[in-house]
């Protein structure tokens, strides 16, 4: 298949593995790009020097186009900036901060440039900033969240609708009939994040991927809204965070009860109870830990199936 997002990342698939915190290495970024998608190396876990060897194995791993996800408002970013420029990175995904910021300078170094973003306003303000295309991420997803619990399936022809540039849909996306809905609601490809996070490449911890794939219906709510709304895995930290907001509880608090690296406790240390545990709606389907490329390839055989399928229709 060549479309808009092959060509612009030069891989075989319209698939992305999203940049996760805590869980996309150089392994997992590597193990996707070898099986045809575009692998991606999460910045927003790795102080720079980590970020600098995590590139180099990467490259070492893979003849593959691969990216770095780089969140704007995490510290360190002008060093990992300097370090992707250095390095000889040729995409990175930009998320959570204003795209003004770093596009131009990226793009001055022959960068290309995607940025995250979930509602409309934010996706004509990084069309404006010269991006070379746009993630919609929808409610569904894990992780940090848009405020306004916009769902994939209403996200997605909305922004088809307001910018021109290649638009790449993200959340509750983990099989081959969703990939077919949103490349049906006008998107170009796909980011693929919990479904890669149980991926044998992912270096999430085995306690998180287990737990993952015994996550239920409902397992997963958006928290912390008075902060950056995330999706969390309900744990003991998780109840106790729904507990303080149901109480009213302020930003302070909260902030307080977040303390620091409490997602690298959970999905990365392993810690169940009182870690942070991110992950989308779409766990509930997961079932069995594979290899990334047997979790891409078997999204694009069924993808290809749906298609024939929906080609029988009589109309």
């Amino acid at each position: 298949m060549t479309n808009k997002i092959t060509e612009l990342f030069d891989i075989k698939y319209p698939v992305i593995q999203a940049g996760m915190v805590w869980c996309s290495g150089w392994r997992l970024a590597s193990a996707v790009s070898n099986a045809g998608g575009l692998g991606i190396i999460g910045a927003g876990s790795m102080y720079p020097d980590v970020l600098r060897e995590h590139i180099r194995k990467c490259k070492v791993a893979t003849s593959g186009s691969f990216a770095v996800n780089v969140p704007l408002l995490y510290p360190n970013v002008e060093e990992i900036m300097r370090i992707i420029v250095e390095e000889g990175v040729r995409i990175v995904f930009t998320s959570a901060g204003n795209p003004a910021s770093w596009t131009s300078f990226l793009k001055e170094k022959g960068i290309i440039v995607v940025h995250v973003i979930a509602n409309t306003k934010f996706a004509l303000k990084a069309e404006a900033c010269g991006v070379d295309a746009i993630v919609a991420e929808g409610f569904e997803a894990g992780g940090h969240n848009g405020r306004e619990e916009t769902t994939t399936m209403c996200l997605i022809p909305m922004i088809r609708a307001a910018v021109k540039l290649p638009l790449i849909a993200a959340g509750g996306i983990g099989s081959g009939k969703a990939m077919l809905a949103a490349m049906a609601l006008g998107a170009d490809g796909v980011q693929v994040g919990s479904a890669f996070a149980v991926a044998e490449e992912s270096s999430a911890h085995p306690y998180f991927k287990d737990r993952i794939i015994h996550a239920a219906e409902g397992d997963t709510k958006l928290s912390l809204k008075k902060l950056v709304p995330v999706r969390l895995l309900k744990n003991e930290f998780a109840e106790a965070v729904a507990e303080a907001e149901a109480a009213g509880a302020s930003a302070e608090i909260l902030v307080s009860m977040l303390g620091r690296a409490r997602a690298k406790l959970g999905m990365f240390e392993g810690n169940m109870k009182e870690g942070e545990l991110e992950i989308g709606q779409v766990s509930a389907m997961l079932k069995k830990i594979k290899p990334a490329a047997e979790i891409l390839g078997r999204i694009w055989q069924e993808f290809l199936l749906e298609v024939e399928r929906i080609k029988e229709f009589d109309v």
